[in-house]
């Protein structure tokens, strides 16, 4: 892969491209996906007539499968979780505008407008935002593609992708998740078991999804530590069993093998910690870019809560 074209995020191609290549051996160009990706990219056009693409490479699960595979505490009626959408949301510690619009089904641009505020606006905690509005909640047999927006900022990602991601949503919505206390729980006992530092895990945990299970973001990234699919299935191979990126406990288990897998064979923590956001290759053939640098001090930082 080429390198980024100047003041782009981090690059789409990772979550689209790279599922066509088995994740296997560390280092490779299959490596170059991060295991989230929630910062938009550019579209891109498949570069073969017949891809894999990320949408063939998710686990298919239905909503009720999924349901009857969680513990009975983890399930909640889903009029409860998305019946409607508050007018207002205090902002909290680790926040970002697009994780607030993409777990509210608002489009970014509709938050900032709402609020008067721009691309390079600062949040702090305790600060009251606009939701646009109420929003009832899809219960129509027709996909509510709100769920999950499809562009952040100036950026659009593929329709497929999109679709997936929405699929995902409507799923653990459906299905009910665990609170962000036991989603919090379930990655510390997690990274514990597979010899993680817990408080690594968490931090990523945290910095991507808060510890909620229900967020996917527009690029697919599923779950609390916001692992895409082609990661995912890179970390089955991993741990040696197939995983359901839905499921939280098999959640947990792909971020962590993924976290496990980079600190053991990068040269540096910053580096694997790097890596897990920006992808492998990436790091590797370009360095940090600037936003990956912020997401390695944020990283550093909640280390230190945990």
């Amino acid at each position: 892969m080429s390198e980024r074209p100047t003041g782009t995020p981090r690059l789409l191609r990772t979550a689209v491209a790279t599922s066509t290549l088995p994740l296997l051996v560390l280092g490779s160009a299959a490596l170059a996906a991060p295991a989230s990706a929630d910062v938009p990219r550019q579209a891109l056009t498949p570069r073969s007539a017949t891809p894999v693409n990320i949408e063939m490479a998710q686990v298919r699960i239905s909503s009720a499968s999924l349901a009857t595979s969680l513990p009975a505490a983890f399930v909640a009626p889903a009029t409860t979780q998305a019946a409607r959408t508050p007018a207002t949301y205090t902002v909290r510690s680790g926040d970002t505008l697009s994780h607030i619009a993409g777990r509210h089904g608002i489009g970014l641009s509709k938050l900032l407008n709402a609020n008067g505020l721009s691309a390079s606006s600062v949040i702090h905690p305790g600060q009251k935002l606009k939701l646009s509005g109420i929003a009832p909640a899809s219960q129509g047999a027709a996909p509510n593609n709100n769920l999950v927006p499809s562009s952040f900022l100036h950026y659009t990602y593929p329709d497929h992708v999109v679709a997936s991601a929405n699929q995902n949503k409507r799923a653990l919505l459906t299905a009910g998740v665990p609170s962000r206390s036991q989603m919090q729980a379930i990655i510390a006992d997690t990274a514990r078991r597979m010899g993680v530092d817990p408080s690594l895990a968490l931090a990523h945990a945290f910095v991507e999804s808060s510890f909620n299970h229900a967020s996917v973001s527009p690029a697919n990234a599923i779950g609390a530590m916001q692992v895409i699919p082609s990661s995912g299935t890179w970390a089955s191979e991993l741990v040696g069993r197939k995983l359901n990126l839905l499921d939280p406990y098999d959640n947990a288990t792909a971020g962590v093998a993924i976290i496990r897998q980079l600190q053991r064979n990068t040269p540096s923590v910053d580096i694997g910690i790097a890596a897990y956001y920006q992808g492998l290759g990436g790091v590797t053939r370009n360095g940090m870019y600037p936003d990956t640098k912020r997401y390695v001090a944020k990283i550093k930082d909640y280390m230190k809560r945990f």
